[in-house]
């Protein structure tokens, strides 16, 4: 049997990764112990009343039901008091929460409810690769908009051609950013909220990671903003609050009619987030932020120490206010690329090169802050000892 792919793969950019992974695997088969500050998933453990509120849970057996595809009554109304205490924003509970697989799904998904083959969606550049992966696969086209560092790492909404704009249904952004660790100002979100409007654009927010952020500094919502409720939505997940990456549950808030959109694709295509999970996530939402501020103070231990470490070896990277990465400025003399492949190949320590996250990423590697004060010592070492 000859099996052919679909041609909408072909949409997909080259898994620069790949070869990434076949020198990681080539370093692992010579006995190279590899320090990776690559990967975004938290090394920190849930916190404990997560994780025995998900034990009681599970011992339920109207939990071992199928759940409701939108998310249990009491996980919305826990999302929107949350909301509330946070931000300020009032949610309706039964309009205006919709449960996640992970926002990663609803991100993914999104694009089956709004985009018709030829339509645009504006997408950041560098970014989290789901923001074009989901528009290939719902037929669309992505352009691009690029976040540069004199610009604060913004994109330019006045730069975006007249052509794309009149053809575009979506706008993703994502602050604190992936992988650039940038933050948005109100001024900026109030700018995107009018050009929304003018345009008839759905802005998607990605704010995955607002609650890590250092200094005494608070993301804002998107949804604190005048009018924001009336072009868009916003995405959470409950993966780097409390270190639940695995337990893949996240949701999303805003207009009542674009979250219907994205509700009636998943009643298609999943059966909804286990209700233990749910009973677990809604321990975390409603329970003490002791947790997430010893996070918060954990990732700016390592932050300062990783920076410090940079410093000395001759690289240099603006502190973080948010997320737990270094967005660093990779040397002349190197491509993001071959900077990564000589700091596996020589030093044992992996980065994730910049281009991977789209073309204007070159320039930069992304460090992850993801391991403990003892491996980021000896990664720092060890780039000592090579040279860079």
């Amino acid at each position: 049997m000859s099996v052919e792919l679909a041609r909408r793969l072909n949409g997909l950019p080259p898994y620069l990764f790949a070869e990434i992974d076949k020198v990681k695997d080539e370093m692992r088969r010579q006995g190279m112990d590899l320090i990776s500050l690559g990967i975004g998933d938290p090394d920190i453990p849930t916190p404990p009343h997560i994780v025995q509120a998900l034990q009681v849970a599970a011992e339920n057996p109207v939990n071992h039901q199928y759940p409701p595809y939108e998310g249990t009554p009491a996980f919305r109304a826990a999302v929107a008091d949350w909301y509330e205490r946070r931000f300020g924003v009032t949610l309706d509970p039964a309009t205006e929460v919709l449960s996640l697989i992970g926002s990663k799904e609803g991100i993914g998904h999104i694009h089956l409810a709004f985009i018709n083959p030829g339509d645009v969606v504006l997408i950041p550049d560098p970014g989290y690769p789901v923001f074009h992966a989901g528009t290939v696969f719902a037929g669309g086209e992505s352009v691009m908009m690029p976040l540069r560092q004199v610009n604060g790492f913004l994109p330019d909404l006045k730069a975006i051609p007249g052509e794309a704009l009149r053809r575009a249904r979506l706008m993703f952004l994502n602050y604190p950013n992936n992988p650039t660790a940038a933050v948005a100002t109100r001024e900026f979100f109030e700018e995107v909220v009018e050009f929304a409007h003018q345009h008839n654009i759905i802005v998607c927010h990605d704010a995955a990671y607002s609650e890590v952020a250092f200094d005494g500094y608070r993301p804002l919502s998107f949804l604190e903003v005048d009018g924001a409720r009336e072009v868009g939505i916003e995405m959470h997940s409950l993966s780097k609050t409390y270190n639940m990456t695995g337990w893949r549950i996240g949701f999303a808030v805003g207009n009542a009619q674009v979250l219907a959109g994205l509700a009636t694709i998943k009643t298609n295509l999943d059966s909804g987030v286990f209700m233990a999970v749910q009973d677990a996530a809604i321990a975390a939402l409603a329970g003490s932020d002791d947790c997430v501020e010893e996070m918060r103070r954990i990732y700016q231990h390592r932050r300062d120490l990783l920076l410090a470490g940079l410093r000395e070896i001759g690289l240099q990277a603006e502190a973080p206010r948010a997320t737990f990465y270094l967005w660093v400025p990779v040397p002349p003399q190197y491509t993001s690329a071959t900077l990564t492949t000589r700091m596996i190949r020589e030093a044992g320590v992996v980065p994730t090169p910049g281009v991977g996250f789209g073309a204007h990423g070159e320039g930069f590697i992304r460090l992850s802050l993801t391991v403990g004060d003892a491996r980021i010592r000896e990664a720092i070492e060890r780039l000592k000892h090579i040279g860079l």
